[in-house]
């Protein structure tokens, strides 16, 4: 568990005197044959950005994040690296499957990233790319960069839903993957504990962050236990708090931190 140069990072920033740009796009997906939202935090800088894709929870939108958490514009401007929140659907897990309003991994593997690599002033390389989220979308962050390290080089999840296997009546989710009973191969597949087995060494950074409170909070601290005893390296904090919002606009800071010492690792000693 390293969570110390986090602390000390957080206090050393200091506010930017600029003002975040906030602009919600519409991205075109050909996988699902319709426009998806997306809300895109900028600092006003015209140097190359480093950029985090923020996902939001079940039930959620796009516009989430900016709303619930709007002290993430502060934290664009401290960071300096943009910030893209796009919509994931009500219950997408963000996950391709068989049906064709559910092709979310395609989404932002290969139609976002590019949509705002071609877009925007940003650096295009993995080591400047990162994913977390929350819940449901702590999940589907994890899950893509286990999957797509390749284009990854960080992720994070806060209070995810990181093994949906002991929620198998929960959330839609058997609308998506089948009655858990009949497709268990299938449900293992689409969860984040299934997908352990793909980290490359080294290949990954990874910080996940739950409440003490939390119903996921004992699958996150299985997952943390999983990854300890596969020796595999990562950032893990756990703080008073529930599932919802009051603990989010909390632990937000913690991420955001973490990936502005990926991004610009002189910054603070690794």
């Amino acid at each position: 568990m390293r969570i110390f140069s986090l602390l000390f990072f957080l206090s050393i920033c200091c506010l930017s005197l600029e003002a975040a740009v906030v602009d919600t796009v519409r991205v075109h997906s050909r996988a699902m044959s319709k426009d998806i939202k997306a809300v895109v935090i900028m600092p006003e800088t015209n140097k190359p950005q480093s950029v985090l894709y923020l996902l939001h929870g079940y039930s959620g939108d796009h516009a989430d994040w900016v709303n619930k958490s709007p002290h993430i514009k502060d934290l664009v401007d401290r960071y300096n690296y943009m910030v893209v929140c796009p919509d994931g659907g009500y219950d997408s897990w963000y996950w391709d499957t068989d049906d064709s309003n559910y092709k979310y991994e395609t989404f932002i593997i290969k139609e976002l990233i590019p949509y705002v690599e071609q877009t925007y002033s940003v650096k295009g390389q993995r080591e400047n790319r990162g994913i977390t989220g929350l819940s449901m979308g702590g999940h589907g962050a994890l899950y893509l960069a286990l999957r797509h390290q390749d284009v990854f080089a960080f992720a994070g999840s806060t209070s995810g839903g990181v093994d949906i296997r002991p929620f198998a009546n929960n959330w839609s989710i058997k609308n998506r993957l089948g009655v858990m009973s009949d497709h268990f191969d299938t449900w293992t597949a689409y969860t984040v504990m299934g997908n352990l087995h793909l980290i490359e060494p080294g290949k990954l950074k990874l910080f996940i962050d739950c409440g003490t409170e939390d119903f996921f909070y004992p699958v996150n601290n299985k997952l943390h236990e999983e990854l300890t005893y596969m020796n595999i390296d990562h950032h893990y904090l756990v703080m008073p708090g529930k599932h919802n919002w009051e603990y989010w606009q909390r632990s937000i800071d913690y991420q955001m931190a973490f990936f502005k010492q990926c991004f610009d690792p002189t910054l603070v000693g690794k």
